[in-house]
């Protein structure tokens, strides 16, 4: 008889946007498994304890210092789950260059930035990376243009990672639907989710990013799409 694989333990677990949304979850969730985060975001964490550093990650370059700053405190990540996002909602014309380039540099640039300065670092520890796309970065909505580019590139970005790496690093691509978050916070009502919205509780989409960095070597969940069993951007 065939015995079940044991969940492989944590590690240390970058995380970044891991000071609010679901990026916050991701990190309660490790804590609560016994891994140690270490959160890459604009603002710090609630938890002035948890190992941070307060990064832009429309900058590259700050994105790829931010990790290795982590490095020298926490040590090596054996995961990176890159959680950060923004977006800038509007019609292409109603949405001034600046900002729409900063919603692709932010979702897109900036993972790929985490992702290539861990890349050392998670080879070396035969590690794990999960992104975070969305279900607009599979189906496209009026009036998200720089989001839907920018998740979109994130779902090629890492399905491409993943061939890449096969064998060396576990590479997941993470699809959550919308969640009960501070994200749509700032926005005009026409672009806010209301009252009974089906949106997730980022917790429980926290448990599936859980359950990837716990597979055994080898074992690989290549794609996960999370969302409400409503979602009216699935499928």
């Amino acid at each position: 008889m065939t015995s079940t694989p044991t969940p492989s333990t944590l590690g240390t677990v970058f995380v970044t946007g891991g000071s609010s949304g679901l990026g916050a979850a991701v990190v309660a969730a490790v804590l609560k498994a016994g891994g140690t985060p270490a959160v890459i975001d604009l603002s710090p964490p609630e938890d002035h304890s948890l190992a941070h550093v307060t990064a832009d990650l429309s900058d590259s370059a700050a994105a790829a210092a931010a990790v290795e700053r982590l490095v020298t405190e926490v040590g090596p990540p054996d995961a990176v789950v890159t959680a950060a996002g923004t977006d800038a909602c509007g019609p292409l014309s109603g949405v001034s260059t600046e900002d729409w380039e900063r919603v692709v540099r932010v979702n897109l640039f900036g993972t790929a930035a985490v992702v290539r300065a861990a890349l050392p670092h998670l080879e070396t520890n035969r590690g794990r990376v999960v992104t975070v796309a969305s279900t607009l970065g599979l189906k496209a909505v009026g009036d998200a243009t720089a989001y839907c580019a920018s998740k979109f590139g994130v779902v090629g970005f890492t399905r491409s990672l993943a061939t890449g790496l096969a064998g060396r690093v576990g590479v997941t691509l993470l699809v959550p639907g919308g969640m009960r978050t501070r994200f749509f916070d700032g926005r005009t009502e026409q672009y806010r989710p209301g009252p009974d919205a089906p949106l997730n509780d980022p917790e429980d989409v926290a448990t599936t990013v859980l359950f990837a960095l716990q597979q055994p070597p080898g074992c690989e969940l290549r794609e996960l799409v999370v969302a409400s069993s409503t979602e009216p951007s699935w499928p």
